[in-house]
């Protein structure tokens, strides 16, 4: 079978696209949401509000990442079909899928329906234990974003064979 280089580059743009954003997101729209108190002048967002915040913009983001998860597997399958096996491009778009689908649709919702509670329950220690899950499997999705993409570039490089 004949590879489709426009649908490699697409892989390539998806992955790095939803790389990015877990990195702006994380590190860059995170920061900025929960401390308001050293950015604006006479606007104070509290804790719960800017989390409230913060929520909605995952809660948007996790269409984003079922719609990823999807691709990934997709892509996967008919790479493993067409005999373009590897351990690692394997193993790294597992671990996307799986990180990619706790997010959507495990993490953001408990957070969310723990918000809608109100702001005793994010307080709670169970609340912090599930945001802090939360925010390691964003980790494990970025770092499994940043190994598939780099493999699969690397296997670019190979002719088409099994490794």
């Amino acid at each position: 079978m004949k590879k489709n280089i426009y649908l490699d580059f697409t892989y390539f743009i998806v992955l790095a696209a939803t790389f990015g954003a877990v990195l702006v997101l994380g590190a860059i729209v995170a920061p900025v949401i929960f401390h308001t108190d050293k950015i604006t002048v006479n606007l104070l967002i509290d804790h719960y509000n800017a989390g409230i915040i913060m929520g909605e913009i995952f809660h948007r983001f996790s269409y984003w990442t079922y719609f990823v998860a999807t691709f990934v597997a997709l892509y996967e399958a008919m790479a493993y079909k067409m005999g373009q096996r590897d351990a690692i491009s394997f193993a790294a778009a597992v671990t996307v899928i799986f990180a990619s689908l706790m997010f959507s649709a495990v993490y953001v919702p408990k957070i969310l329906s723990m918000q809608a509670l109100g702001a005793e329950a994010t307080q709670s220690d169970t609340f912090e234990h599930l945001h802090i899950a939360s925010e390691i499997d964003f980790k494990i999705l970025a770092f499994a974003l940043l190994v598939l993409f780099v493999r699969r570039l690397m296997l670019l490089r190979v002719p088409s064979r099994q490794l």
